[in-house]
């Protein structure tokens, strides 16, 4: 594990992309001097993360780590893979140290805790492998039960890797951060092989990672020293929620513009976030957030709807044949997936996040985030197969944002606060948007929370 030296150094050196930094730090192993090297650099599809490698001259110990550079993300993750192919097993994995990793088939778990790491599917496999051989020469003399019972196991973890003689299994990724991640070479289309959820943290999860409500900092007894000094961190970090500040709740509800100080998501260094409550005619209020970073320049727009979560889904689809079409505003909640079936074009619901913008707004929006510089397709060591469909599939986009092919664009939004503006004022019929109202299967209840929200005896 890389000490406290060299983690505090991330934050004393600054750390531009691609760029290594050299920290001196203790060696672990044997305490002398080592090296450790740092690198900024965005994972495709994922977000920016540091690298840290160790070397030791002294006695030759070596340790890699991944530390994720962007903050905590509002719910956990859950990532299910069905490993079905070799080429399954050479997919990209992101796990970062609050991640516990499952192959039910094995009864393999891997608790949390573990350092993090930027590896395949088979190079999970291959690290537990190599764990639990170790010191098997001397446990089987010492314990050859256990020693046996070992060997057996470890050739049950082999054997998984022959996937078309011992069949497929599923690698299960649970992460309460949220910040985990397992490639999905088909994308831009849906991968049919890649369950994602995103489950809400308990309030257990939300103390591991460091997370308090204000009613349990003023309530904590402050009799144990280390964790007073614990708590007195966490409170300066901590936002006050409005109301309980310079801002009050009426201010909002009137629609002045409210600043607040937060972490910008891609250099997590101090910004300003600008919020404000809006009404969308003919649908709802909404409060619009706007945050600028002066260091990193990063800026972002994000929606959040104002009432709660409707009693019904909403499913909108709309045929976009000319300008007129492409002019329609539209309002896609944190919640909702876009879908686009004539480019076989699937976008899960926290993809763009929640805006506010027109119908050609939000197909831009798409093209840029998946053809950015960032692009797994891109560069020598990718799939020339692979970047040759990308770029047809991008050429396809472009056509649809020129106007030049008739697309169907489907908002499904489980939570029903998306909304599509309708053309006609005189209450007939849009044709050009159909609007679907649906009841919620058990599955939408989990992943936004209502099924273990208890509202009795309250």
């Amino acid at each position: 594990m890389v000490d406290q030296q060299v983690k505090n150094g991330i934050e004393k050196f600054p750390i531009d992309d691609q760029e290594v930094v050299e920290i001196q730090s203790l060696c672990m192993n044997c305490h002398a001097d080592g090296t450790t090297r740092l690198m900024a650099t965005n994972i495709p599809f994922y977000k920016e993360v540091v690298l840290m490698s160790f070397n030791c001259d002294s006695c030759g110990f070596e340790n890699n780590e991944l530390q994720n550079c962007g903050a905590i993300s509002e719910k956990g993750i859950k990532i299910v893979l069905k490993v079905m192919s070799p080429k399954d097993l050479n997919r990209k994995c992101v796990y970062t140290e609050f991640s516990k990793i499952i192959i039910p088939e094995v009864e393999l778990e891997i608790p949390k805790n573990q350092k993090g790491a930027v590896t395949t599917i088979e190079g999970v496999i291959d690290r537990v492998v190599s764990g639990l051989q170790q010191d098997q020469v001397a446990r089987r003399i010492d314990h050859p039960d256990d020693a046996y019972k070992i060997d057996q196991f470890i050739l049950r973890l082999v054997k998984l890797k022959d996937v078309e003689q011992n069949g497929p299994f599923k690698f299960i990724v649970e992460d309460i951060s949220g910040n985990s991640y397992i490639e999905n070479p088909s994308a831009p289309q849906k991968d049919d092989k890649l369950t994602i959820t995103y489950p809400e943290r308990s309030m257990k999860e939300n103390h591991e990672l460091g997370f308090f409500t204000q009613q349990e900092l003023n309530g904590f007894d402050e009799s144990e020293e280390d964790s007073i000094n614990t708590m007195n961190g966490i409170k300066d970090t901590l936002l006050h929620p409005i109301g309980a500040g310079e801002h009050s709740l009426e201010e909002l509800q009137q629609g002045e513009v409210l600043t607040f100080r937060t972490n910008c998501p891609d250099c997590n260094r101090p910004c300003d976030t600008n919020m404000k409550m809006t009404n969308i005619p003919h649908f709802k209020e909404v409060v619009i957030m706007a945050t600028t970073c002066d260091s990193c320049g990063h800026r972002t727009n994000e929606v959040k709807s104002g009432g709660g979560i409707e009693p019904l889904g909403v499913r909108m689809e709309v045929k976009i044949r000319n300008k007129l079409d492409f002019s329609r505003d539209v309002l896609k909640s944190d919640t909702c997936s876009l879908i686009i079936p004539e480019l076989e074009l699937e976008s899960g619901p926290r993809s763009l996040c929640g805006r506010f913008t027109t119908i050609e707004g939000l197909i831009t929006a798409m093209r840029t985030q998946l053809a950015g510089k960032d692009s797994m397709f891109a560069g020598d060591s990718a799939d020339p197969s692979a970047t040759n469909r990308f770029d047809d599939f991008i050429a396809k986009l472009d056509q649809v944002i020129a106007g030049n092919s008739v697309v169907t664009l489907i908002l499904d939004d489980p939570a029903g606060n998306s909304f599509v503006q309708t053309l006609t004022d005189d209450g007939t019929a849009d044709e050009g948007v159909k609007i679907t109202k649906y009841t919620r299967t058990y599955e939408n209840d989990e992943e936004l929370g209502l099924n273990d929200m208890k509202t009795d005896s309250y």
